[in-house]
């Protein structure tokens, strides 16, 4: 099975940027929605922003007019801008697959990154 391999996160100081990408480990066939989860310490993992058909977005209303979620389809990759940072980001974040086509009738639902871990701190 494919792996989600996350990069780009790392320490920031608060109002700082970063910009996490995921993108499959193998040669996959497509993916369908794509996204980016975070769970901080002892809180329950939640959506941060998702991708859809057709470039449709959600975001979490505590990120809104900070991340913006891309996404290249030609090479199946998800990016996560995140700007003005604040400490209550400091979170892993997940890269996250709704599906994953392996070939033209073959798929996997919900497939997840590693994980990156994202520390906004002065």
């Amino acid at each position: 099975q494919v792996q989600l391999v996350e990069s780009g996160g790392g320490l920031v100081q608060p109002g700082g940027s970063l910009r996490l990408s995921c993108a499959p480990s193998g040669s996959i066939f497509s993916i369908e929605a794509m996204g980016w989860y975070r769970q901080a310490p002892g809180k329950q993992r939640e959506l941060v922003a998702i991708i859809r058909h057709g470039a449709r977005t959600n975001y979490a209303d505590s990120v809104k007019g900070r991340f913006t979620i891309s996404r290249d389809r030609g090479e199946n990759t998800v990016y996560l801008q995140m700007n003005s940072l604040k400490p209550e980001d400091t979170a892993v974040y997940y890269c996250y697959a709704e599906r994953v086509w392996y070939s033209e009738f073959e798929s996997v639902n919900d497939s997840w990154g590693q994980g990156t871990q994202v520390t906004v701190s002065s």
